[in-house]
């Protein structure tokens, strides 16, 4: 057990070191632990061995995953049904095209600039097609977005984008069988069942100190989370739709969401993108960087083209449009996801699968660097953030403040 302690200490000063620089430059906390993750793998690996990082370990792979289930939960939770019907059409609408343009550009520039066989371009079209949930939450998060109509309908979208990208590797890649129908039977099933039983249940059992209502959700998300797992599937999905669905009763419980974001953010999240960021191995990048670059470079330039316009044609002001594309060209989750599946599968090698890895990662951290510094919508930002800046840095406000209850 010694061992496990101080990983679990290098670990959580990583996160506290990501923590400090995310203040000290003013970027999302998720990105700055994806990129201490990508340095410390290479500096304590060169330095004091790979082993003492121990990403692969399965008690750091079990935090990881289970932080990456309950941030999709807890994003999911944040949709609005109200919200989401009134803007469904353009959530819809942004979501598809966010989806197909890097999936046909990715997957032909694959092909034809990198030389990729057909199932190796396909796969790598489908790791780039996706949006990072977790990271766009994160960031929603971070400036308190979430709280507004306009970071819900965003929310929406990225959720659209992810399910066409699951059913595209499923079709592709993964043969329907009767695994796959007992895993579309169980989601329905709790789909219709949830929303009723559960906000009964705890108010029958909940408000005590021992947390019945954090056990029980997380509960639910692993248990459909090995059933995701046992068809074929992934954990993040069930943990996306659950929380949607249990938006209007549960994600209203404001106190209960905070002691969730507690446990997540402040314990789990950390975990996941450390490991993410560790992934990305640098020297065999310098080595060969040309399908790094192409992908990421074709992935942004897709979502640009698709997303943008399309925002616009949705009545978007330039700046919202903007900072939703660049958003939308984030990945992380289903993008390693993705590629890992191809590589446990033979469909792609160890060279193309570190070359997708690392553009769905930088892909997470160079977009939202961007829309950050020069396109954060500051008029929707919430009041008490804007409390906190110093005087020099309070924006100008420059619209009325739209945000929810």
């Amino acid at each position: 057990m010694t061992g496990i302690w101080a990983q679990a200490s290098l670990w959580l000063g990583l996160a506290l070191v990501a923590s400090l620089l995310s203040i000290w430059l003013r970027v999302a906390t998720a990105l700055s632990e994806i990129v201490v993750g990508t340095v410390a793998q290479l500096v304590i690996g060169a330095a004091l061995g790979g082993a003492l990082l121990a990403g692969d370990a399965t008690w750091i792979k079990f935090l990881s995953g289970a932080g990456a289930i309950l941030l999709t939960f807890l994003a999911g939770a944040e949709l609005d049904p109200v919200a989401f019907k009134a803007q469904w059409k353009a959530t819809t609408g942004i979501g598809l095209i966010g989806f197909t343009a890097p999936f046909l550009v990715c997957a032909a520039g694959a092909h034809w600039l990198l030389g990729w066989g057909v199932q190796a371009s396909w796969l790598a079209g489908v790791a780039m097609s996706t949006t990072s949930v977790a990271v766009v939450y994160a960031v929603m998060l971070e400036f308190g977005l979430n709280k507004t109509d306009y970071g819900k309908g965003v929310l929406a979208a990225c959720f659209v984008n992810d399910l066409a990208t699951v059913i595209a590797l499923g079709l592709l890649f993964s043969p329907f069988t009767w695994k796959t129908a007992v895993f579309v039977v169980g989601m329905v099933a709790a789909a219709f069942v949830l929303p009723h039983a559960v906000p009964r249940f705890f108010r029958r059992f909940g408000n005590r100190p021992s947390e019945l209502e954090a056990k029980f959700l997380m509960l639910c998300l692993f248990a459909f989370g090995a059933l995701a797992g046992w068809a074929g599937s992934e954990a993040v999905l069930p943990a996306y739709l659950i929380g949607m669905v249990l938006a209007g009763t549960v994600g209203r419980d404001h106190a209960l969401v905070r002691r969730l974001r507690t446990l997540t953010l402040g314990f789990l999240t950390p975990f996941y993108f450390i490991r993410a960021g560790s992934l990305v191995s640098l020297p065999a990048l310098m080595a060969a960087p040309l399908g790094f670059v192409v992908l990421l470079l074709l992935k942004m330039a897709a979502k640009l083209t698709g997303v943008y316009p399309t925002t616009r044609y949705y009545k978007a002001p330039r700046q919202e449009a903007m900072y939703t594309t660049l958003l939308m060209s984030t990945g992380l989750t289903f993008g390693t996801i993705s590629a890992l599946f191809g590589f446990s599968h033979g469909v792609i090698d160890q060279a193309q699968y570190s070359a997708i890895v690392a553009a769905v990662i930088a892909s997470a951290v160079v977009p939202t660097l961007i829309a950050n510094a020069f396109f954060l919508p500051r008029h929707l930002l919430c009041r008490d953030e804007e409390e906190a800046m110093p005087a020099t840095q309070i924006p100008v406000p420059q619209t009325t403040l739209r945000r929810t209850p």
